[in-house]
């Protein structure tokens, strides 16, 4: 989410030194800040979880994937040719 606030300048001073001791980015930095306060974890974002699923054998046959790929980038090629692209 973006969002605009405005920061006091003793706020700015700190957030300008925390970047500065720790190699960070302004976002990283207010990010962490705001999850200590306001109680969320400890500076790291929180874990995804893993949904994935087996979908089993592929439907097509992948042995000429790459030429495939191959063949609808030049008809996509010749395409931009004829419209003088």
């Amino acid at each position: 989410m973006r969002t605009t606030i405005t920061l006091d300048p003793d706020v700015t001073l700190l957030i300008e030194r925390e970047m500065a001791a720790r190699n960070l980015r302004f976002k990283q930095v207010v990010n962490e800040a705001l999850r200590r306060q306001l109680g969320g974890s400890q500076g790291a974002p929180p874990s995804l979880t893993d949904f994935g699923r087996d979908l089993g054998v592929a439907a097509v046959d992948l042995t000429k994937a790459n030429q495939l790929a191959a063949a609808l980038e030049d008809g996509e090629l010749l395409r931009k040719m004829a419209q003088g692209r």
